[in-house]
Protein backbone atom coordinates (compact mmCIF):
# COMPACT_ATOMS: atom_id res chain seq x y z
CA UNK A 1 0.00 0.00 0.00
CA UNK A 2 1.37 3.39 -0.95
CA UNK A 3 1.18 6.23 1.56
CA UNK A 4 -0.79 9.32 0.68
CA UNK A 5 2.07 11.83 0.56
CA UNK A 6 -0.10 14.81 1.48
CA UNK A 7 -1.79 13.08 4.43
CA UNK A 8 1.54 11.72 5.69
CA UNK A 9 3.13 15.18 5.42
CA UNK A 10 0.17 16.71 7.24
CA UNK A 11 0.56 14.17 10.06
CA UNK A 12 4.31 14.85 10.25
CA UNK A 13 3.78 18.61 10.35
CA UNK A 14 1.14 18.32 13.07
CA UNK A 15 3.35 16.15 15.28
CA UNK A 16 6.41 18.37 14.85
CA UNK A 17 4.29 21.46 15.52
CA UNK A 18 3.15 19.95 18.82
CA UNK A 19 6.76 19.10 19.75
CA UNK A 20 7.77 22.68 18.93
CA UNK A 21 5.12 24.09 21.27
CA UNK A 22 6.11 21.65 24.03
CA UNK A 23 9.78 22.55 23.59
CA UNK A 24 9.16 26.31 23.54
CA UNK A 25 6.95 26.04 26.64
CA UNK A 26 9.57 24.00 28.50
CA UNK A 27 12.31 26.49 27.60
CA UNK A 28 10.12 29.40 28.74
CA UNK A 29 9.01 27.81 32.02
CA UNK A 30 12.10 25.84 33.02
CA UNK A 31 15.15 26.92 31.01
CA UNK A 32 17.67 25.06 33.18
CA UNK A 33 15.75 21.79 32.94
CA UNK A 34 15.28 22.27 29.19
CA UNK A 35 19.00 22.83 28.70
CA UNK A 36 19.84 19.73 30.71
CA UNK A 37 17.33 17.50 28.86
CA UNK A 38 18.27 18.78 25.41
CA UNK A 39 21.99 18.53 26.09
CA UNK A 40 21.46 14.85 27.02
CA UNK A 41 19.52 14.25 23.84
CA UNK A 42 22.06 15.75 21.46
CA UNK A 43 25.14 14.92 23.58
CA UNK A 44 26.35 18.49 23.44
CA UNK A 45 29.36 19.89 25.17
CA UNK A 46 28.42 21.33 28.55
CA UNK A 47 30.31 24.60 28.57
CA UNK A 48 30.53 24.59 32.35
CA UNK A 49 31.60 21.01 33.01
CA UNK A 50 33.26 19.78 29.81
CA UNK A 51 32.07 16.84 27.75
CA UNK A 52 28.92 14.97 28.67
CA UNK A 53 29.74 11.69 30.41
CA UNK A 54 28.38 8.17 30.00
CA UNK A 55 25.36 8.53 32.31
CA UNK A 56 24.20 11.58 30.37
CA UNK A 57 24.79 9.79 27.06
CA UNK A 58 22.63 6.90 28.28
CA UNK A 59 19.91 9.32 29.47
CA UNK A 60 19.99 10.96 26.05
CA UNK A 61 19.75 7.60 24.28
CA UNK A 62 16.70 6.64 26.35
CA UNK A 63 15.18 10.08 25.80
CA UNK A 64 15.58 9.81 22.02
CA UNK A 65 14.09 6.29 21.97
CA UNK A 66 11.04 7.38 24.02
CA UNK A 67 10.49 10.57 22.00
CA UNK A 68 10.86 8.68 18.72
CA UNK A 69 8.33 6.07 19.84
CA UNK A 70 5.82 8.75 20.88
CA UNK A 71 6.39 10.71 17.68
CA UNK A 72 6.00 7.66 15.42
CA UNK A 73 2.89 6.50 17.30
CA UNK A 74 1.17 9.88 17.04
CA UNK A 75 2.35 10.18 13.42
CA UNK A 76 0.71 6.85 12.54
CA UNK A 77 -2.44 7.67 14.49
CA UNK A 78 -2.83 11.04 12.77
CA UNK A 79 -2.01 9.60 9.37
CA UNK A 80 -4.71 6.97 9.80
CA UNK A 81 -7.22 9.63 10.90
CA UNK A 82 -6.37 11.80 7.90
CA UNK A 83 -6.73 8.79 5.58
CA UNK A 84 -10.26 8.18 6.91
CA UNK A 85 -11.24 11.74 5.95
CA UNK A 86 -10.07 11.29 2.35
Amino acid sequence: MELDKNKFSLAASAVMGVWYVICATLVALAPDLAMKLFSYMVHLVNLEAGLVGWPEAIYGFVEVIVLTYITAYVFAWLHNRFMKTA
